[in-house]
């Protein structure tokens, strides 16, 4: 089966986990969600083409490899403060969404974030689409990766690519097994690297070192974050 490569490598990283009040966390793997996204931002997508990018999302199928560990394998936390209008408001797992304070005109209760982020690392992946004849093909993504109708980025507006993100084709059984036939990226060290893949497209030669529930998708239709599915991570030997 035909796989596209994909490089996610930039200065700074977010592959999003589960917000908690005004903490945004992140995985080491990029989730579902932000690939769609990704791909739906090159394709020139709405916000508002919401089945699209549901069809998209329940069509990816893939593998990521770890190629470059984050700089000192730690994460990076940007302190920030969004000023919240009249109607905004922060959720929060108190049972009551933070608002902002004050009359119309003043600024008394900044909404205070935690976002983090990985420096310097590098992310293969290989992925297909199931039914692969359905539009968007492999073929239109790529393209829409090469010349994107939006700037594009990795996780976060912030997150600008360093290295271009199509990387090219690979034929393999499983998607693990297509990210393996591909090469190391430039500049990898040698040794072990983490793998995280679908749990029915384990390869020989590679053994989960767990397996669990992954709650990295999104109901586009209602907006909302939602949905899991089991996945192995493990590494090469």
């Amino acid at each position: 089966m035909r796989h596209l490569i994909l490089n996610l490598e930039a200065p700074l990283m977010a592959f999003g986990g589960e917000t908690i009040d005004n903490l945004g966390v992140i995985r080491p793997f990029p989730a579902v969600s932000m690939i769609t996204g990704l791909f739906a931002n090159a394709l020139g997508w709405r916000r508002v083409d919401r089945e699209a990018h549901q069809r998209l999302q329940d069509r990816i199928v893939f593998a990521a490899r770890i190629d470059r560990e984050p700089a000192g394998g730690v994460r990076m936390t940007d302190f920030q403060t969004a000023q919240l209008g009249a109607s905004d408001r922060g959720w929060t797992t108190r049972g009551q969404p933070e608002g902002r304070a004050g009359g119309a005109n003043t600024y008394n209760a900044p909404h205070l974030r935690y976002r983090d982020y990985y420096a310097d690392m590098r992310v293969t992946v290989a992925l297909r689409l199931e039914p692969a004849d359905d539009a968007p093909t492999l073929d239109e993504l790529s393209a829409a990766l090469q010349e994107p109708k939006r700037p594009l980025f990795i996780g976060r507006k912030p997150c600008l690519p360093s290295v271009p993100l199509f990387g090219g084709f690979v034929e393999g059984d499983t998607a693990l097994g297509a990210l393996l036939a591909w090469p190391l990226a430039d500049g990898s060290a040698d040794g072990s690297y983490r793998l995280l893949w679908p749990e029915r497209e384990s390869v020989d030669g590679i053994t989960a070192a767990r397996t669990y529930m992954l709650t990295d998708q999104r109901n586009w239709v209602s907006g909302l974050h939602g949905g899991g599915r089991w996945v192995c991570e493990g590494a090469t030997l």
